[in-house]
């Protein structure tokens, strides 16, 4: 069903094929870009009514004012009622298990006082406000409502806006009640490029807001893209990926599993395998072809797997660890015997995932770690979402007149050196 392609590192021209398998056109389509520009458009001069419009367009839905699309918090309370004890369960752990994770990742103020009394420092500040975008209706991601919200919560930002689309009054009661658990403090119902635009402009109901974060549709993510800058955005995210390293040890089920948990998001996600071992990997060629049959999103699969699936024979570990800092990949699996010695090895991956056991689906929901990664190779650059994406830095220079002084004929020297006189004169005015 699936013909998920075999290479091999040795082979001439192996380098250029792996860039052309990883390339993806995440350039816009020009229908979105015209969509989007209109509705940024409208809700930054219209404000409420362009939302009620846009949401009565595009959710078929019929209300009158904003007051309609706000839920209240007993409505989220009432979400979380409503689940099954295995459901609250689950989201509770998970909640709190984020929670633990990234209270480790507070950053603090700081100052030291140098020999003639001047005070250098850093202060570490929540943002006022941020939003958070989930994707609603009949799609159902709590976890990314944890992942989004308690980090944000565990800096210390003051308000949080959830903002979610219910196309035809569709709501997602696991995604209300994650959004209660998470201590979300206002949600509306809108989604969408003008969800977007109201929380980048403000209205006159929603507040302008700091930051915005979470996934979205193409017109969100186009829509996060151009408000940047008035803004803050957590990253405009490529398709999912996933590259599991294999030294031939481990049960090639559990392979053939974890490249269908990426493959199955959509047809564009990513699934490699790079492996020491031909029959290993012939192994996971069966696998494949014997497990996906009973797969629910076995078109979804086969599709990503035979459009950006690649099982890769390489001649060691260490050329598996170098082709991977080359990928640069949201997901990395070790699956290796003794797998904790080539995490060294690793620079550049969203998340590495260590042994046999350490399977990413844990990650997506309930591991800890966050699970918003930099995508398309952008983890040589960025790292994971946690709470220092809702902290700012402030610098703190109290000068003493002695450091003043002291430094006035070097910062003169830089100055006058770069043609800026004022500046020059400022300093020796300290002297």
């Amino acid at each position: 069903m699936s013909q998920i392609r075999r290479m091999n590192s040795a082979e001439p021209g192996f380098i250029a094929a792996l860039d052309a398998l990883l390339a993806f056109d995440n350039s816009t389509d020009v229908r979105v870009d015209a969509a989007v520009t209109e509705v940024l458009a409208a809700v930054r001069a219209r404000g409420d009514a362009a939302v009620i419009e846009f949401t009565n367009r595009f959710d078929q839905l019929d209300v009158a004012d904003m007051g309609a699309l706000e839920l209240p918090k007993a409505a989220l309370q009432e979400a979380l009622d409503s689940l099954t004890p295995e459901q609250r369960s689950a989201l509770n752990i998970a909640a709190a298990r984020v929670r633990t994770y990234h209270e480790k990742q507070l950053l603090e103020s700081w100052s030291f006082t140098e020999h003639n009394g001047t005070r250098l420092g850093q202060k570490v500040t929540p943002l006022d406000r941020a939003g958070l975008y989930v994707p609603g209706g009949k799609a159902s991601y709590p976890s990314s409502v944890l992942m989004n919200a308690i980090p944000a919560k565990v800096a210390g930002v003051a308000e949080l806006i959830m903002v979610t689309p219910t196309p035809r009054g569709e709501r997602n009661p696991l995604v209300l009640a994650a959004a209660a658990i998470a201590g979300v403090d206002r949600v509306f119902t809108i989604g969408g490029a003008q969800a977007v635009a109201a929380l980048a402009y403000g209205t006159q109901t929603i507040p302008q807001v700091d930051k915005i974060v979470g996934p979205g549709n193409a017109y969100v993510a186009e829509a996060k893209r151009r408000v940047f800058g008035t803004v803050g955005i957590d990253m405009v995210a490529g398709p999912s990926e996933v590259l599991v390293i294999s030294d031939g040890s481990g049960n090639p089920d559990w392979v053939a599993m974890d490249l269908f948990a990426q493959a199955e998001h959509d047809e564009v996600a990513q699934s490699i395998l790079l492996c020491t071992s031909e029959a290993f990997i012939d192994a996971v060629a069966a696998s494949v072809a014997r497990l996906l049959p009973d797969m629910p999103r076995k078109e979804i699969i086969a599709a990503s797997l035979d459009n950006r699936g690649a099982l890769i024979k390489v001649a060691s570990l260490n050329e598996a660890c170098e082709i991977a800092n080359r990928i640069a990949p949201e997901h990395l699996e070790l699956a290796i015997e003794d797998a904790e010695p080539w995490v060294e090895r690793i620079r550049h991956a969203g998340a590495i995932f260590v042994g046999h056991s350490s399977v990413e689906s844990l990650g997506d929901y309930c591991a800890g770690p966050n699970h918003v990664l930099p995508t398309m190779r952008s983890a040589r650059f960025s790292s994971p979402l946690g709470v220092y994406d809702f902290q700012k830095r402030t610098s703190i220079i109290h000068m003493s007149v002695a450091g003043a002084a002291e430094l006035a004929p070097v910062a003169a020297t830089l100055a006058y050196g770069e043609g800026l006189q004022a500046h020059a004169k400022s300093a020796e005015y300290r002297k």
